[in-house]
């Protein structure tokens, strides 16, 4: 695994769902959708969009579980509900605050409509930790976990070529430990 690098594993850009900040998650969700489609056979699916600034640099991902939450529109007036409870707030008074917020009263159709009106830039995860398409997978497996990432963008020369996903890596790695031995 030391001799491979990390843009042999990588998802070029051209490959993968990337939408402006002014997208909505709509448009997201019709750009992920439009990637799969293109997806190479035996590649991973993907589960993320990238979001490019006025410039093209990209800024931001929007993952599955960020899709969901974008789509709750009072999720983030609870707060991270994972720290109230490692802080010791209570199962009880966690419920209360959901029941008191009504989360779910709307249809599940209105729900998802309502991501044609939702920006990604309010839903989207800032990008910041990248990797040299140089490095090799064992560098891209230790920052992926250092950095408890699901994907790292490539760079080169400065500016994002694509994209190392856990995924891809893990079968990667599944496919060296399982492999008969001389």
């Amino acid at each position: 695994m030391n001799k491979t690098r990390v843009r042999e594993l990588m998802v070029p850009l051209d490959d993968y769902a990337v939408v402006p900040e002014t997208a909505t998650l709509r448009d997201a969700a019709l750009a992920l959708q439009a990637a799969q489609e293109r997806l190479e056979a035996g590649r991973q699916p993907h589960r993320a969009v990238l979001v490019a600034d006025a410039s093209g640099r990209i800024v931001g991902k929007i993952g599955q579980l960020a899709f969901l939450k974008g789509l709750e529109p009072k999720y983030n007036m609870l707060g991270d509900l994972n720290t109230l409870a490692r802080a010791g707030v209570s199962d009880v008074l966690i419920a209360t605050m959901r029941d008191h917020y009504r989360y779910f009263e709307d249809s599940f159709e209105d729900t998802c409509r309502r991501g044609e009106s939702i920006p990604v830039r309010e839903v989207m995860h800032p990008v910041r930790e990248g990797i040299s398409e140089d490095a090799t997978l064992g560098e891209a497996l230790h920052l992926l976990v250092v950095w408890q990432q699901l994907s790292l963008l490539v760079n080169r020369d400065g500016r994002s070529v694509g994209l190392i996903r856990l995924s891809d890596l893990f079968e990667e790695i599944m496919q060296h430990m399982t492999a008969p031995r001389a």
